[in-house]
């Protein structure tokens, strides 16, 4: 009898994302097998060592009921906080932006785990909250609308728009399945369309409206703001049906492709795997999204619920924003691709969601 909980430990999430993992490993050494990341490592063993700590954090994770986090949900949201004021203070600087602290040899970046920390605030506000037959109103929603609103203006100040965006959607998201009354979200979509134009004119850089209109039309910038784009969809379209083949991939190789080892490591993969290995992915991706909304349909509780659908959403609109950019359907923002692009607070941000939705599977064996 005590093995039974052990035959019925649900493997699937981890399983499912360790695969798409060793896919970006392999593509990561493939984009950077000549290049370092610091300190005599390269790339691809810097991110093996994230592997290993997020993992351990992640194992730490499933020791315990998670139902536990909703105690310390709101603590651990004020600590993040701190630590995004902390970077506009004394952060690492680093092209132009300031998203950066460091600890030892390390850097971690505060607004990745924001993303977690504030989805678990909203599952915790919503917990205790009762469910309105005819929907929120915007009265109702103003504390978690602030919760919000005030993480994603410091993460715009460092300049991060895409990580902004994501929380936004992300926040967004979890509103509709909530259930918003239909007036309110006419109210909220109209607002939207006003503060839209004032917004792009006197909201962002010139930079980041630069993009946008290379977005539009890349040509009219070709060697400046709508080069990424453009080498972007070079480096996918060479690769056609299969694919140049591993390490032969020239965009990436000869660096006409920008930031091949982040935000356009799709881009990489793509050329050299081609439209037939870009399927494979897209399938993994498409697989983890189905197995974990499962997730929070077989929850118990409310919380548990709203967790699960919040860190889902996460990895959807980076995987969605991050596949768009790169294709050429999307303006290019800083977001990267879950388990695929480099970066230490991305992929242990990524382990400990994948640790709490296979705890929250998990704990429905226990009832």
């Amino acid at each position: 009898m005590q093995d039974e909980p052990i035959k019925k430990f649900d493997l699937s999430i981890i399983g499912i994302s360790f695969a798409i993992f060793i896919i970006g490993i392999f593509n990561l050494y493939s984009a950077t097998f000549n290049e370092f990341a610091a300190r005599g490592l390269r790339y691809w063993q810097v991110q093996l060592i994230w592997l290993g700590l997020g993992s351990l954090a992640g194992a730490g994770m499933l020791l315990f009921h998670y139902k536990l986090l909703s105690r310390v949900a709101y603590p651990v949201y004020f600590l993040n906080l701190f630590l995004l004021v902390l970077v506009l203070v004394a952060g690492k600087q680093s092209l132009g932006a300031r998203r950066w602290i460091g600890f030892g040899g390390f850097h971690i970046q505060p607004s990745e785990f924001m993303k977690l920390t504030a989805v678990l605030a909203m599952a915790k506000y919503f917990e205790n909250e009762r469910t309105l037959t005819s929907g929120y109103r915007l009265r109702d929603l103003w504390l978690p609308t602030l919760m919000i609103l005030i993480p994603v203006g410091l993460i715009i100040l460092q300049p991060d728009l895409g990580t902004a965006m994501v929380l936004l959607l992300t926040f967004s998201s979890l509103m509709l399945f909530i259930k918003i009354d239909r007036r309110s979200i006419m109210i909220i979509l109209t607002l939207i369309a006003v503060a839209a134009p004032v917004v792009y004119k006197y909201g962002l850089k010139p930079y980041q409206r630069q993009r946008i209109l290379s977005f539009v039309n890349p040509m009219s910038d070709p060697k400046g703001s709508g080069y990424n784009s453009i080498q972007s969809t070079i480096a996918i379209g060479s690769g056609q049906f299969m694919g140049k083949g591993f390490k032969k991939g020239t965009q990436s190789q000869l660096n006409f492709l920008p930031e091949h080892h982040t935000d356009f490591i799709f881009a990489v993969y793509s050329e050299e795997h081609g439209f037939l290995g870009a399927l494979v992915l897209l399938a993994l991706y498409l697989l983890f999204f189905m197995t974990t909304l499962n997730v929070g349909y077989v929850s118990h509780d409310k919380f548990g619920t709203l967790l699960a659908l919040g860190i889902i959403m996460i990895y959807f609109w980076h995987v969605f924003i991050n596949i768009g950019m790169v294709c050429g359907i999307l303006p290019i923002v800083g977001v990267p691709l879950p388990f695929m692009s480099f970066g230490g607070s991305s992929l242990t941000t990524s382990l400990l969601g994948i640790a709490i939705l296979t705890n929250i599977s998990n704990k429905r064996f226990m009832f």
